[in-house]
C-alpha cells in the first residue's frame, strides 16, 4: 500500500513539473537579463520616452537562448505592453495559416481587394517591384501573406485581417497564453473601420509574447509543424534589413518581422548562424529615423554576447 502511495505521489509530482514546463518552457537567466540591461544602459536607451497621447514607455528587450536543453530567457521590461505597429502582422499570418492547415480554404484561393482595404500610397520597401494593391485586384491568399510579411504591406494586412477574422486571431492568441496581446485594429483610419472596431482600444502586445511566438516558430510548435514552417519561410524572406538585421553578420540567417509607426520602432526574430540560435524581441518607443543606428549597435552587441556565452 505504501509503495502504491509513494508511486502515485512521484507520478503526480513529475506530471506537475512536466505541465509547468509545457506552460513555461524557459529558465529565467539573471546573467542574461543583467547583460541585456547593461547593453541598453550603455546605448543610452534605458529611460522613459514620451509617446504622445500614449504617455511614456520604455525600451523592451527579450532574448531566448535556444542552445540549452531548456531554453534560457533574459529580459528587460519584457512584460510591458506596447503598440506593436507592423509586428502584429505575424499574428495575423499565424491565424490565416492555421485556417489553411485546417482545410478552411487553400493558399491559392483567389481574393478580390475591397476598396476600403486598399490604403497604401507607396511601397514600404521602395526597391520591391511588386505593384501596390488596388481596389478590385484579384490575388491569392498566398500572395497577400507574402506581401504582408516580406514588404509589410498594409493593404494586404487589411485583407488578411478580414479573411482570418479578428475574433479568430485573438482566440488563437489566447490559446497560446498571450493574454493581453490582441489584434484590434486594421491599418486604416478609425472612420473607415467596421462597426464596433471604430472605438476599440489600439492593438497591443509585449516582448515576452512576441518572443514566445518566435520560439514556437523555431521549434515547430506554432499551431503545428506545417504552420510553423510556412511562417518561418515567410519571415526568412523579410525585405526590411534596416533594424536588427543591420547589426548581424551577412552569413547569419534572420527570420523576423519588423515594424514602425510614429514614436515606435520594433523588430522580432530568430537568429541562426548554423551554430548559435536565439530569439530576440526588441520594442522601442523611439522614431525610426532616430533609433536605427542604435538598433544596429544593439543587435551587434547581443550577437557578440550570445557568442561569448557559448565559447
Amino acid at each position: 500500500m505504501r509503495s502504491a502511495i509513494l508511486f502515485l505521489f512521484l507520478f503526480t509530482s513529475l506530471l506537475t513539473v512536466a505541465q509547468t514546463r509545457s506552460r513555461n518552457p524557459y529558465r529565467k537567466s539573471g546573467l542574461l537579463s543583467d547583460s541585456l540591461r547593461s547593453i541598453i544602459q550603455q546605448l543610452g536607451i534605458d529611460s522613459s520616452f514620451d509617446v504622445g497621447e500614449d504617455g511614456k514607455a520604455k525600451v523592451s528587450i527579450v532574448v531566448i537562448d535556444l542552445s540549452q536543453k531548456r531554453p534560457l530567457l533574459g529580459e528587460v521590461n519584457g512584460a510591458a505592453f506596447i503598440y506593436p505597429a507592423s509586428v502584429c502582422k505575424m499574428y495575423v499570418a499565424m491565424e490565416v495559416l492555421k485556417q489553411v492547415s485546417a482545410g478552411k480554404y487553400p493558399l491559392n484561393r483567389s481574393y478580390q481587394v475591397p476598396e476600403h482595404n486598399a490604403v497604401d500610397t507607396s511601397r514600404e520597401i521602395a526597391f520591391d517591384p511588386r505593384p501596390l494593391l488596388r481596389a478590385g485586384d484579384t490575388v491569392t491568399i498566398n500572395y497577400l501573406l507574402d506581401l504582408m510579411i516580406t514588404r509589410s504591406d498594409n493593404s494586404a494586412a487589411n485583407c488578411l485581417i478580414d479573411i482570418a477574422g479578428r475574433k479568430n486571431i485573438n482566440k488563437t492568441m489566447q490559446e497560446n497564453n498571450w493574454q493581453g496581446s490582441e489584434v484590434t485594429r486594421k491599418f486604416l483610419k478609425r472612420n473607415k473601420e467596421d462597426a464596433g472596431y471604430d472605438t476599440i482600444r489600439p492593438t497591443v502586445t509585449n516582448g515576452l509574447h512576441a518572443a514566445d511566438f518566435m520560439y514556437k516558430v523555431a521549434t515547430n510548435q506554432l499551431v503545428n509543424p506545417w504552420v510553423s514552417q510556412q511562417m518561418k519561410a515567410l519571415l526568412g524572406r523579410q525585405l526590411d534589413k534596416s533594424k536588427l538585421a543591420a547589426g548581424l553578420p551577412a552569413s547569419v540567417m534572420f527570420y523576423h518581422k519588423s515594424g514602425w509607426w510614429s514614436y515606435y520602432t520594433h523588430d522580432v526574430g530568430l537568429v541562426d548562424d548554423g551554430k548559435l540560435r536565439y530569439v530576440i524581441a526588441v520594442f522601442t518607443p523611439l522614431p525610426e529615423a532616430e533609433v536605427l543606428p542604435t538598433l544596429k549597435n544593439l543587435s551587434a552587441r547581443v550577437y557578440r554576447l550570445m557568442r561569448s556565452l557559448h565559447k
